[in-house]
């Protein structure tokens, strides 16, 4: 059965970019352009991993997304990884609080991004 990976950016481009750059890993993408669709598919579906933008449309930003799936028992196993344009120490820090697993700051090597995904999803099938 494939894993699923949750992404949730409000800018189309960058949406099809991480699909293209994920598709090769064989799972299943979600993809969602604001914070309400991004936690009713977290919460239909059970990602393994979720790639959130953090200022995104929506009743609340990818931090409180984060905080969110991270407080759902049935979601906790989620790797939440926060991709954003924010990159300063405090937008870092706010993300580690609301309990990111890995803060990744744009423009970001698509390489990099598949390898993490690939090797977290690679641990969760062997462990």
């Amino acid at each position: 059965m494939n894993s699923r990976v949750l992404i949730a950016d409000d800018q189309p481009e960058i949406c099809r970019l991480l699909e293209l750059t994920l598709e090769p890993l064989g799972e299943d993408i979600l993809s969602a352009g604001d914070s309400d669709t991004a936690l009713r598919l977290a919460h239909d579906y059970l990602p393994e991993v979720a790639v959130l933008d953090i200022m995104m449309p929506g009743s609340f930003d990818g931090l409180e997304v984060c905080r969110r799936i991270k407080n759902t028992r049935s979601l906790a196993h989620c790797l939440v990884i926060l991709l954003t344009a924010k990159g300063q120490h405090n937008d870092i820090d706010a993300g580690s609080a609301a309990g990111a697993d890995v803060y990744m700051v744009k423009p970001f090597s698509p390489l990099q991004l598949a390898d993490l995904v690939e090797s977290t999803l690679d641990s969760l099938r062997d462990g």
